[in-house]
């Protein structure tokens, strides 16, 4: 596990798998720190005096490091949990702050309604794979369902909350103003090609990398579900080279070329998941 500073209020933890960022955000909306670097270069001990947690790590010794990594920082003890969309991996902050109760968008909310145990399946599925043992069951509680588009206090700030759909049937990017970063969900990942999971649609998805476009350019820096932290115009590359991979999925699935530097075996297969997604075998 990472742990990177990219503004006084601002950190990312990067897990050891899937590259699944966790953001750790403080309400306290002071001046940006820009030179960020390497966990407690950036952190002061100024500002606000609330916490969330956005998305999560994945490895037990992770999460249970996520407590004493805040308290290093000298950031609060968070007060609330926010997942960006309803997948397994998003999931997992109720392990190490269960008592805190996890906020997601209203249509995150209703997937977790819809289908219960659905997240702790596939948690399961991935610990059995790879013989991770967790110290409980997952428990999500219930979710709070926020209003998306919107807006979400914390401390003295707001952050934004922007629709993200089309990966998934759900979710929402989230812009943290003050420290001119952009949470991005699931989407614009540079080691990981677009991918339509289970109720996706490449329309959708299209029509949130639309509404990314705007976002990125008033942000110093971008924070993808999975892969690198990047600067705007890395962010920008990446999503050109995203549009033209899921309008080629639309137009010529078949013969859909996978992004540049995004073309291993892992991603090919990927690709023929999309591809499953786009055309299911006739029944």
């Amino acid at each position: 596990m990472r742990a990177v500073s990219l503004h006084r209020d601002v950190l990312v933890v990067t897990s050891a798998v899937l590259h699944v960022n966790c953001v750790i955000v403080r309400g306290g909306g002071g001046a940006a720190d820009p030179r960020g670097g390497e966990m407690g270069q950036g952190a002061g001990t100024e500002g606000g005096d609330e916490t969330f947690v956005i998305d999560s790590p994945v490895l037990p010794e992770e999460l249970e490091a996520l407590p004493a990594l805040l308290a290093q920082a000298q950031f609060p003890a968070p007060s609330g949990l926010l997942a960006t969309h309803g997948d397994w991996d998003h999931l997992l902050g109720r392990f190490a702050f269960p008592e805190i109760a996890l906020g997601c968008a209203q249509s995150t909310a209703a997937r977790l309604r819809d289908s219960p145990g659905e997240a702790q399946r596939a948690l399961r599925r991935f610990d059995e794979d790879l013989m991770i043992e967790r110290p409980r069951p997952l428990a999500l509680g219930s979710p709070q369902a926020l209003p998306v588009p919107g807006r979400c206090e914390l401390g003295a700030c707001e952050l934004e909350l922007h629709v993200a759909d089309g990966h998934t049937p759900d979710g929402m990017a989230i812009v943290i103003g003050w420290a001119r970063t952009l949470v991005a969900s699931d989407y614009l990942s540079d080691r990981e090609i677009p991918t339509l999971s289970e109720g996706g649609d490449p329309h959708a998805y299209l029509a949130t990398l639309e509404r990314l476009r705007p976002l990125i350019a008033g942000s110093d820096h971008v924070v993808p579900g999975h892969g690198s932290v990047m600067d705007r115009a890395q962010a920008l590359a990446v999503l050109e080279q995203d549009v033209g991979y899921v309008n080629a999925l639309v137009e010529n699935s078949a013969a859909a070329e996978l992004p540049k530097g995004r073309g291993g075996a892992a991603q090919r297969r990927l690709h023929a998941r999309n591809l499953a997604v786009l055309q299911p075998p006739a029944s």
